[in-house]
């Protein structure tokens, strides 16, 4: 909690049962981004609803509505019947990033690759057509039935759109095998990247040259290997540093060159293991370190050195009254990690130049007042309950990759539109006519518990869909396709006997398809099989592996890089974790031959999960400074070994 708040109620999380609380400041925020609308004839009563949230008599939210008194009605938002967490592993279950494959696009019968696996029954257009002129994404637009339930009707349309292969813009070159990026060149896949060349198997790595492996960068060139850096030269194997040259597996290092299985230092050249060495000593003693060891060897090394490094207790700069890590230039914030230029935003990963909001992942740029967002770029404004959204948008209420519109209400796949409602265009007084109107039935309980819909599953008898963000059952993807699985994995036993939607059951696997899993493993064919638990699809989807010459295990490859053939870009690796088999590309294999580099044990996928394991969760405890004794907040759980200082006790040991 933030300074200058009072907990007015803790509620318990209706999907995993925990705590959490609701303060004067989030109410003020529900209801200033609740949207509004002309004064329909007669608003629909909280009897009618049969809501009872058991607040005061006077508290905005006790009859879902609130008169302004002008000839407009707000429709509130009240507080959210799920905990942060449980809200943020819905939005994720999503956003497919890295699972890619390869389909016929349903317009040209062209070979594509697309984030959505060829089992899948929606339509799939390539980039060309799906940006062109030849079909229109409001053709296929519905009216709505007050006979049925939204999420029901959403659904519908939800298989007949049309649906982009991948999300790279028209401004990248010969980046066919990549998601989520923006002005990049020559790049094999990389996610969520901007401004980056030359750059292989990365997320996140913006302003870029000549990058592999990696996880969140900036204006880097040259790197291996690294997670968290900035502006870094030549450097391989290193976390967490800002401007450094020229080194070899450090931690926590800034503006340092010449430096080897170093940790916390500062402006600092030729050292070894945290020891200052002349130029020449550094020189002789880097030959025999890597000469007489294997990278392997030196970076499990590297591994335990990291565990004896000083640890902050939260990666914080230039910040006023904000909780949360790896945040800088930004103030009056709560549980937020990995942003920047951000004020007044409460649960989200991956924002920057962003006010106001509630409960996003993955927003930029100029964007304002929203709440329950997956992934909205470029001057944003007010949209609610929506995914993937930009650029320039604004009140766009249950909406899914609509682009560069505004006052859309259950609408996907739009661009340039306004007015519309199940992608069926209307006037703007047709529009605010119609909204409130399904706004009302949207807030009254189905009589009997048979639509699909809110809570992950089907709507039950005395719940509403009114406020709630999409169920993860209307995911266009498994659950072990998404960015869900890296923050909440949920990893069950491989079934044999569960029969799938679609295809052959063997092995449960080969055919592709999909069934339902909850947070314990139970699994289930159908939705009303699982009934009242929150449940995810998971996909059984395998990808054939394309035909080559032959498959080694990842044991058999040479350490030495002079001994690898040019022939392995015909062969496959056995992943020595996952057994998975994977390939080496050209541009690949000639980097690690410039830079000596050892050809990889491991398949890309397993790399970014080691990548991701070695950054803290998403969580914040309370635990005492290792040094002062003091209390203090941090991503490290107390019964972990690290030694963690608060902000004052390591700006002295470390400056």
């Amino acid at each position: 909690m933030l300074q200058n708040e009072k907990i007015i109620e803790t509620n318990i999380c209706r999907h995993c049962g925990s705590n959490f609380d609701i303060t004067d400041k989030d109410l003020e925020f529900y209801k200033k981004i609740s949207p509004v609308f002309p004064n329909p004839k007669r608003p629909v009563s909280l009897k009618e609803t049969g809501l009872n949230w058991e607040k005061s008599p006077d508290s905005f939210f006790e009859s879902g509505f609130k008169n302004l008194w002008n000839g407009k009605v707000k429709y509130l938002i009240p507080p959210p019947t799920l905990c942060p967490d449980c809200r943020q592993q819905r939005r994720l279950s999503f956003r497919n990033e890295r699972k890619l494959y390869k389909r016929k696009c349903d317009f040209s019968g062209k070979d594509i690759i697309s984030i959505y696996s060829p089992d899948k029954p929606y339509k799939v257009y390539e980039q060309k057509i799906w940006w062109g002129d030849k079909w229109e994404a409001t053709d296929y637009g519905k009216d709505f039935d007050f006979g049925r339930w939204f999420f029901e009707q959403f659904e519908s349309i939800l298989l007949n759109v049309p649906r982009i292969n991948l999300y790279v813009d028209k401004t990248c070159e010969n980046c066919n095998f990549t998601n989520q990026i923006t002005h990049c060149k020559n790049s094999y896949l990389i996610i969520s990247c901007a401004e980056s060349e030359n750059c292989l198997y990365g997320k996140r790595v913006n302003n870029s040259i000549g990058c592999i492996d990696c996880f969140l960068a900036n204006q880097c060139k040259y790197c291996y290997e690294w997670i968290d850096i900035f502006s870094c030269f030549n450097c391989f194997y290193i976390i967490k540093s800002i401007s450094c040259k020229d080194c070899y597996f450090i931690y926590d290092c800034d503006w340092c060159s010449n430096c080897i299985l170093s940790t916390n230092l500062k402006n600092k050249s030729f050292y070894i293991e945290n020891i200052k060495y002349t130029p020449e000593e550094y020189k002789r003693r880097k030959e025999e370190i890597f000469k007489q060891n294997s990278i392997f060897y030196i970076k499990e090394k590297f591994e335990q050195i990291i565990k004896i490094a000083i640890q902050k207790n939260l990666n914080i700069k230039n910040c006023e009254n904000v909780l949360g890590d790896f945040v800088q230039n930004s103030k009056n914030s709560f549980f937020v990690f990995d942003w920047e230029n951000i004020e007044n935003i409460k649960y989200a990963q991956f924002i920057q130049d962003t006010d106001n909001s509630y409960d996003l992942d993955y927003s930029c740029c100029n964007s304002s007042l929203s709440y329950e967002i997956s992934t909205w770029w470029v001057n944003m404004f007010h949209c609610l309950f929506s995914i993937d959204i930009w650029p320039e948008a604004k009140n766009c209420y249950y909406c899914d990759s609509c682009i560069s519109s505004s006052y859309l209400f259950w609408c996907i796949w739009l661009r340039n539109k306004s007015y519309c409602i199940l992608n069926k265009q209307y006037t703007k007084e047709e529009y605010e006519k119609l909204v409130p109107k399904i706004i009302e039935h949207m807030m009254t309980p189905p009589k009997s518990p048979s639509i699909e819909g809110e809570s992950w599953a089907i709507v039950k008898q005395g719940e509403q869909e009114w406020w709630e963000f999409f169920p993860s059952s209307l995911s266009p993807f498994g659950y072990n396709e998404t960015v869900a699985q890296e923050y909440y994995p949920i990893n069950p036993p491989v079934l044999r006997d569960i029969p799938l939607i679609k295809g052959d059951s063997q092995n449960g696997v080969e055919a592709g398809g999909f069934y339902y899993i909850d947070r314990e493993w139970n699994t289930y064919n159908t939705l009303e099989e699982a009934w009242k638990r929150p449940v995810f699809k998971y996909s059984t989807y395998e990808a054939p592996f394309p035909k080559v010459e032959k498959i080694i295990p990842a044991s058999k490859l040479p350490e030495n890089i002079a001994d690898i053939p040019d022939d392995i870009l015909n062969w496959a690796i056995e992943c020595e974790v996952t057994k998975k088999p994977f390939r080496i590309i050209k541009e690949e294999l000639a980097f690690y031959r410039k830079h000596n580099l050892p050809i990889p044990r491991r398949h890309p996928d397993q790399r970014h999960l080691d990548r991701m394991s070695l950054r803290n969760p998403r969580h914040l405890y309370t635990r005492n400074c290792d040094k002062c004794g003091k209390e203090i907040q941090t991503t490290y759980a107390p019964e972990r070994p690290e030694i963690v200082y608060c902000e004052e006790c390591y700006n002295k040991e470390i400056y």
